[in-house]
């Protein structure tokens, strides 16, 4: 078969040069500190076996969704996730997309129109990124967490805007690598007064927030301030796919303009069936004791790093994310294979997916890690760094 492009090839040559070229990773028995399973909803056997309960329930044992949901693919499942996530929400309806990635390009790639102006925090996630920049409106950064920030680029471009221009503001309750959040009632309030359209992203605060794992913005009470919300189930949820939740003029129009949901096959029943499975256990007794731990983990943990002196280079998070700046490529990856050798799951986030000097160990809290198990890894990071 044909070479790889020359120009294809250097790049893939000069990421190598910075030790930052990207391969799978083989599966290792180790203890998880990686995963986006904060709950141990993934491997939970009572999700499992409900899972298939419902499926005989409904009567339903094809495999696949069979076509777009606008074809074939709308299976009656759809519309029992839909409701439960709307009532549980505490939103008019939802939107299932196939993946949090496929949401947030659909999304932010037809609702802000050319004219519009979308301001959105410096770390907000590549897939909110990717999506501004497949639409037609103008797009300007804001300092991360940085309301005054935000106004002042509000400020500076919204002379240069129509008349009729919308704006919408863009952020992430918890950060995927800060593990930080927002101030959100802030926020809410600010765009509130000035009618401007508050989207966020809570893909890591669902099943680690709120009340039954509702998520940041229904913990504050701020909901009804919010124009769109995502939620996405391959975290806390242990599951796979997403959901825009919101008013029901925004479904019927994301129906109508959102390519990345019009233009592709819809989930199989099994999936769906696996995120009801587990949003019907975030409800029950077995759930919130899971989300009780995880909550004990992290105030363990914030602890931990506290008495071994770690806490400077640790970037303050009260989520199950926490991060851990160790500066370059090199040397993250060197503390990174150290931690793997002696058992523990815990990743290297290098640059460019991060700023260069900001590359770092990501810790994932789950309900499952035990005290011992945190405590002795943080033992050892120290270790190897001093």
């Amino acid at each position: 078969m044909p070479n790889l492009p020359k120009k294809l090839e250097q790049k893939l040559l000069e990421r190598a040069k910075t030790n930052a070229l990207r391969t799978l990773p083989e599966p290792k028995n180790q203890i998880d500190f990686s995963s986006n399973d904060y709950l141990g909803f993934g491997t939970n056997e009572d999700i499992y076996a409900n899972t298939f309960q419902y499926l005989l329930g409904k009567g339903i044992s094809h495999n696949g969704a069979t076509g777009s949901r606008l074809i074939s693919g709308n299976h009656s499942l759809y519309s029992d996730l839909e409701n439960y996530l709307a009532t549980f929400h505490q939103v008019e309806r939802a939107l299932v997309f196939n993946s949090g990635y496929d949401v947030n390009i659909g999304f932010f790639s037809a609702v802000p129109q050319r004219g519009d102006l979308v301001f959105y925090d410096e770390l907000i996630h590549a897939s909110i990124r990717d999506g501004i920049q497949m639409g037609h409106a103008k797009s300007c950064k804001f300092d991360h967490n940085d309301i005054e920030d935000l106004k002042a680029a509000i400020e500076r471009n919204q002379s240069t805007a129509g008349a009729d221009a919308d704006i919408y503001v863009v952020t992430e309750s918890v950060f995927s690598m800060d593990g930080d959040s927002p101030d959100l009632e802030a926020l809410a309030d600010y765009c509130s007064k000035n009618a401007y359209y508050l989207v966020v992203d809570e893909a890591h605060a669902v099943g680690v927030f709120g009340r039954k794992g509702t998520g940041l913005v229904q913990q504050l009470k701020i909901q009804e301030q919010v124009f769109a919300r995502i939620v996405t189930f391959g975290k806390a949820l242990g599951s796979h796919g997403a959901a825009v939740i919101g008013s029901g003029a925004l479904i019927d129009y994301l129906l109508n303009f959102a390519r990345s949901f019009i233009y592709t096959t819809g989930l199989p029943p099994h999936t769906i069936a696996t995120i009801f499975s587990a949003y019907t256990f975030l409800g029950i007794s077995n759930g919130l004791e899971q989300q009780k731990a995880l909550k004990e983990n992290i105030t363990y943990f914030n602890s931990k790093i506290e008495k071994l002196g770690l806490r400077s280079i640790f970037i303050s998070s009260n989520s199950a994310i926490q991060s851990c700046v160790i500066s370059g490529n090199d040397e993250v990856k060197s503390i990174a294979k150290r931690l793997s050798d002696d058992g523990f799951d815990v990743k290297a986030i290098l640059s460019p997916t991060v700023p260069e000097g900001k590359e770092r160990l990501r810790f994932c809290l789950h309900s499952f890690n035990t005290k011992e198990e945190i405590g002795f890894m943080l033992q050892l990071l120290k270790n190897h760094l001093y």
